[in-house]
């Protein structure tokens, strides 16, 4: 087995942490369980492009138990925990090429070292991995990494391509992409938008990235939250956890939307909302959640008042015009393992978080476990639904299914001694009625 991790001799620490989080998984174990009696995944090949934490480490080992063989790769250079790559190596027999701190060439010489194991079925967090495929697919050598040009030689494109069954993808700015590939109709095998299932978004997206955010806050800056104008940009079920979380600490939290269904929930919700030029005038922390490119740029910093935090929680380092704040800077200074100081012409200090990375991954752990066991056994079971309906799937992006969703939610309940009412059938019959009146 051939691997890439920083050091073997994290493995053990990491081994530790990955059964600490195992704790608080209980879904994903019941379901690894049932995949190992019934070998659901046997001989199936599954390349993971995902954060490499213990919660995904988890993850691996259930699809493992039902006899897939894994491949993992880091979908994010900065959040990759090296301990927990080494155990899955060391402890786990997991071939894992992820290093925390990677550079663009290395990230893509590690998603090529997945694909190059014709995958079945691959698992995706923010779709750099389907869209590398998709560059094969297409012979798109102009935008294809070199790592990748380099990899294909002596390869066949076509039979890797036609191997693949179909794929998952965790997180919203990736369902965006896919969509956008649906649409211009070239997507080329079957996804589950694990994303959009109500186990994940609704709790992952909310509480999951509300509490991890502010833990990546706090344990970069050590500042205190309370009392400050707190700017949460993007009101999407990410940002709802972040605003929530904020204003529990006391912050007094401020909403940037474009949209205005969703701004009119923030206001009700009992926040500020105002355009984002006038926030950033007396914001003292930024989080930006949006998918989208440039959302924090050249106005907003120019007017930003001197010690303005700003922190990034989407997926990919677009959100925030890094080009723009280095350009603006008259020097640039690391003053805390996880805060660069940019200091401007006039001398305002800009402090910016995680190089304007996942900041929940960067300089905290991510998700919490508990919220990662419904995201991640929605990852599992459709892993198991692509494999079992292979063939039969037409190359769209589809909805996790209703009846996977209701399955880990009531699970998920289950595990935590919480029980409920059903439906008597009296009850059934008159919701299925149109007769049956006052």
């Amino acid at each position: 087995m051939d691997y890439h991790v920083k050091d073997l001799n994290l493995a053990d620490k990491g081994k530790n942490r990955i059964e600490w989080a195992a704790i608080e998984m209980p879904v994903l174990k019941l379901i690894g369980d049932r995949f190992e009696r019934e070998k659901a995944l046997e001989g199936v090949r599954i390349a993971a492009c995902l954060h490499v934490t213990t919660e995904t480490a988890n993850l691996m080992l259930a699809l493992k138990r039902g006899g897939a063989e894994v491949c993992l790769c880091a979908s994010n250079p900065l959040s990759t925990q090296d301990d927990v790559a080494a155990a899955l190596v060391k402890h786990y027999g997991i071939p894992v090429f992820a290093v925390r701190g990677e550079d663009r060439d290395t990230y893509y010489e590690h998603i090529w070292e997945c694909i190059s194991r014709f995958p079945h079925i691959v698992m995706d967090d923010g779709a750099d991995l389907t869209s590398t495929l998709h560059m094969i697919a297409f012979r798109d050598f102009e935008r294809m990494p070199e790592q990748v040009k380099r990899g294909l030689e002596g390869i066949d494109a076509d039979a890797l391509l036609s191997n693949v069954v179909g794929g998952t993808e965790e997180t919203t700015t990736g369902v965006i992409r896919l969509r956008s590939l649906e649409k211009e109709g070239k997507l080329k095998y079957p996804v589950i938008a694990v994303n959009d299932a109500y186990t994940k978004h609704l709790f992952d997206n909310r509480y999951g990235t509300g509490q991890s955010t502010i833990d990546g806050i706090l344990r970069a800056t050590n500042r205190l939250i309370a009392g400050s104008f707190f700017v949460v940009c993007g009101y999407g079920w990410c940002g709802r956890g972040v605003a929530m979380r904020a204003a529990g600490m006391g912050a007094k939290v401020i909403v940037c939307e474009v949209d205005p269904v969703r701004a009119l929930e923030a206001v009700m919700d009992g926040y500020l909302v105002m355009p984002l030029i006038e926030a950033a005038r007396i914001g003292d922390f930024f989080v930006t959640v949006t998918g989208d490119i440039s959302v924090l740029r050249k106005e907003h910093f120019e007017v930003m008042k001197d010690g303005a935090i700003l922190a990034n929680s989407g997926h990919f380092d677009v959100e925030i015009d890094l080009k723009a704040l280095r350009a603006m800077a008259k020097s640039v200074k690391r003053v805390r393992e996880y805060v660069d100081e940019y200091t401007l012409e006039d001398g305002r200090r800009i402090f910016l978080l995680g190089e304007g990375r996942l900041v929940n991954l960067v300089a905290a752990e991510g998700h919490p476990a508990a919220v990662m066991d419904m995201s991640f056994a929605n990852q599992a079971l459709s892993a198991e639904f692509l494999w079992t309906n292979r063939g039969g799937l037409e190359p769209r992006v589809y909805s996790v299914p209703e009846e996977l969703d209701r399955e880990v939610a009531s699970l998920k309940l289950k595990s935590m001694g919480v029980e409920i009412d059903t439906l008597t059938e009296e009850q059934i019959k008159y919701l299925s009625s149109w007769e049956i009146g006052t």
